[in-house]
């Protein structure tokens, strides 16, 4: 499966889904076509990127399933128990929740800086409920979970390695993460044979080859 695919496979169904920085709409399309979900909003800051979308599902805007917003993350969509934000980096990501809010539901996709999007959701009492690494050509993580509740408050301790790598890559690794883990380990060596790298930068270097020596011998060890 494609990355788009991969994200709509774990979109649970909702009443309003809201699919904020939808670029051409397809996990929107995805969400309506399926009966996922009754009502969805797709949202963007730039009205270009929007029409995109907005052509891919003018049907659906014209019967009223689908609402377009103009707007700067959840600015505009405050009725929502599912949100999805993919393909952002992740501190823009905390930056929308922040000034935003926490959803009843939330599908994550963090292109860089997964451990702040994780520190944030557990700074906030959230439940994470899936955090694993996928592949499409690139590799990326996605992240799943809930608002706080009374049920799930306490449960998420995650260790300083979880949130570093993600959970569940740790405490069952992915054909991909395991390729990952690989790839950024012979990056590291192939910097690491370079004359020409401050002593500190070497140091930092040669502490994350180590995590990632740990990681997969543990992997390999358990395989």
């Amino acid at each position: 499966m494609g990355r788009i695919e991969i994200i709509c496979s774990h979109l649970p169904a909702a009443d309003i889904f809201a699919d904020i920085g939808c670029d051409h709409g397809y996990c929107t399309q995805y969400m309506l076509k399926n009966g996922r979900c009754r009502l969805a909003y797709i949202s963007d800051i730039s009205a270009g990127s929007l029409q995109k979308a907005r052509s891919l599902l003018a049907r659906e805007v014209e019967e009223g399933r689908c609402i377009p917003v103009v707007a700067d993350g959840l600015d505009g969509v405050r009725e929502c128990d599912l949100v999805l934000i993919a393909g952002m980096g992740g501190e823009e990501i905390v930056r929308i929740l922040e000034r935003g809010y926490l959803p009843e539901k939330f599908v994550l996709q963090p292109m860089k800086n997964s451990e702040k999007v994780r520190r944030f959701l557990l700074g906030r009492g959230a439940h994470i409920t899936l955090d694993y690494t996928f592949e499409d050509g690139k590799y990326y993580d996605l992240i799943a979970g809930e608002a706080p509740s009374s049920e799930s408050a306490g449960t998420d301790g995650y260790t300083d390695w979880e949130l570093r790598f993600g959970r569940d890559n740790l405490r069952a690794p992915s054909p991909a993460f395991l390729r990952w883990v690989k790839e950024e380990r012979r990056k590291i060596q192939e910097r690491l044979a370079s004359p020409a790298m401050r002593s500190e930068s070497r140091e930092l270097l040669r502490r994350r080859q180590y995590d990632l020596e740990v990681i997969l011998d543990a992997i390999e060890g358990d395989v």
